[in-house]
């Protein structure tokens, strides 16, 4: 979008909060650049242009605005509703690769050279993998040093930078504050306080977010000892690269209220990344909701609770292993299945508030199981033990990265895995905006109480309109009903 000139100054001019994230703002006469929503007069259009990253901001020569912190802007929509190279890349670079395993690890997940990686980066973007993963960590560094009273030296590796003179010249060139400037300009209400060892954020997102569906999703099918619904928040276990967590996530009317305990310090960017992603946080509500009010039979579903996200995962080898456990069986059993997995094989942690025990077990200590001591139908062990083993040995994966197309052929060559599962597996883990579940129950009474065709043949047909976001449109069906997985829970 940066490339359209006119458009973007039209964005900047009403202060258009939607297209946060989308593009940035640099100012040629002050070299600040600024989120489209700035609260600040709007320089003159000649002043102005524009970038696709904060990344290419800061290498451009431009500092962040102090005012609107476009840092902190929700990730471009783009990165979520695309499986092209670009998009798998911006999403490992979001989890932190490049950070752990540098520009070829990069590449080498994308099956790619590391040269055509750069390549297609920065004529997209304005900036290669390094200057991306650099703004990453200049943000989890402004993080630290606002949240937690914890030493610079400290922040300074737990953000990822190799030293503190890069750690401390890299805060001074994006946000033309040193460290200890940033942290003097927090006002005491927002500063560290709290309890001891737990990071405070504020997630935001674009609005509207209904969040009905996406915490009910959640917490109706919450596992116990890795997931709960307290005191109007969800709260789950993280298994992350360098140790393991606890999140709270508590919907707000402007944001999303998050409270981590991380073992590791250095896992802060991914848990926030892989968190947004579980609540579908970067969508761009207004393009899905504008799309499938086209359908006059959506159109009232949309208008009555506008802004539904699609309730993922924060481990896509987890919701896997899940969605066989809950093949043809009801939410409640699909729990129960997946509680016992977790008391007997998952690695046991401590919790401050006393709700969760385990982290979700690793498909190597899941393929390391008898099968003959798994309670399931023989088919369902099958699908079980072939799916671990493969996850474990690396025959499968699933991650951010995966190409959709590929790993739902994968998927489906598997026994046991039919078209339910591999769709849901699309839509929750592998983030796929356009999956579709013709053949769910759910999806069926739901077309048939609005008159849509109910075969899936026919209904697939009718869901062609609905394209790309037939994924959005499967949550406005599922509300239709009065399942608990609709509901905020009380």
């Amino acid at each position: 979008m940066h490339t359209d000139w006119e458009r973007c100054v039209r964005a900047v001019q009403s202060k258009d909060a939607r297209f946060d994230g989308w593009f940035f703002t640099a100012v040629v006469t002050t070299r600040i650049y600024c989120r489209p929503s700035c609260p600040v007069v709007p320089p003159k259009p000649e002043n102005m242009t524009f970038y696709p990253s904060a990344a290419a901001c800061q290498q451009a020569g431009f500092r962040a605005c102090k005012r609107c912190r476009p840092d902190t802007s929700p990730g471009s929509p783009e990165w979520n509703q695309r499986a092209d190279l670009v998009a798998r890349a911006m999403r490992l670079i979001a989890d932190g690769i490049v950070d752990r395993e540098g520009v070829p690890g990069l590449a080498t997940r994308l099956g790619y050279s590391t040269r055509q990686v750069e390549r297609q980066l920065l004529a997209e973007l304005g900036a290669g993998p390094l200057a991306l993963a650099r703004a990453q960590r200049a943000q989890t560094a402004r993080l630290l040093i606002e949240t937690t009273p914890l030493p610079m030296a400290e922040i300074a590796f737990a953000a990822g930078f190799s030293s503190i003179r890069t750690f401390n010249d890299t805060v001074r060139e994006v946000f033309a504050l040193s460290p200890s400037e940033l942290r003097t300009r927090v006002p005491a209400s927002r500063g560290a306080q709290g309890t001891p060892g737990v990071l405070a954020l504020r997630l935001p997102f674009r609005a509207p977010l209904n969040p009905d569906n996406l915490f009910g999703h959640l917490a109706a099918t919450a596992v116990p000892g890795m997931e709960e619904w307290r005191d109007g928040a969800y709260r789950r276990t993280l298994r992350l690269p360098y140790g393991h967590g606890i999140v709270s996530l508590t919907p707000e009317p402007d944001h999303i209220a998050c409270r981590l305990t991380l073992s590791d310090l250095r896992d802060l960017p991914v848990a926030i990344s892989r968190c947004r992603r579980m609540l579908d946080l970067d969508a761009d509500p207004v393009a899905v909701d504008e799309q499938l009010r086209t359908d006059p039979v959506l159109a009232p579903l949309v208008d009555k609770a506008p802004g539904r996200r699609v309730p993922r995962t924060v481990d896509e080898a987890e919701f896997a292993i899940r969605a066989v456990l809950g093949q043809q069986v009801s939410t409640a059993a699909a729990r129960t299945h997946a509680a016992r997995l977790v008391t007997a094989h998952g690695e046991q942690i401590d919790d401050a508030e006393g709700g969760l025990t385990h982290l979700f077990p690793s498909p190597e200590a899941l393929a390391a199981l008898d099968p003959q001591s798994l309670a399931m139908p023989r088919t369902r062990r099958t699908t079980f033990t072939t799916l671990v083993t493969q996850l474990a040995d690396g025959t499968l994966h699933l991650g951010v990265e995966s190409d959709w197309t590929e790993t739902r052929a994968r998927l489906l060559s598997l026994p046991g895995f039919g078209p339910w599962t591999v769709d849901v597996i699309a839509m929750r883990a592998l983030g796929d905006p356009d999956a579709f579940l013709p053949t769910d129950l759910g999806i069926r009474r739901a077309a048939q109480e609005l008159g849509l065709p109910s075969t899936p043949a026919a209904l697939t047909a009718r869901a062609s309109g609905w394209a790309p976001w037939r994924a959005y449109a499967v949550q406005y069906l599922w509300a239709t009903d009065s399942h608990p997985i609709n509901f905020l829970p009380v």
